[in-house]
């Protein structure tokens, strides 16, 4: 997995997972879909990085 396609899923991670707890406290269900969204896809960014990594060696 090259760096910064690591970071980048973490960080996609991260906000999305933090979108969707502000979403959740406030009530706001868009907000929290959102943010699980995004999580969703730094996951599949992170399976496909592992995936690639994988063929590699």
């Amino acid at each position: 997995m090259t760096a910064g396609e690591k970071a980048k899923a973490k960080t996609e991670q991260a906000e999305g997972k933090a979108k969707e707890a502000l979403g959740s406290a406030l009530g706001n269900d868009r907000m929290a879909a959102e943010g699980q969204a995004q999580k969703s896809k730094g996951d599949a960014r992170e399976a496909k990085e592992r995936a690639k990594d994988a063929f590699k060696h």
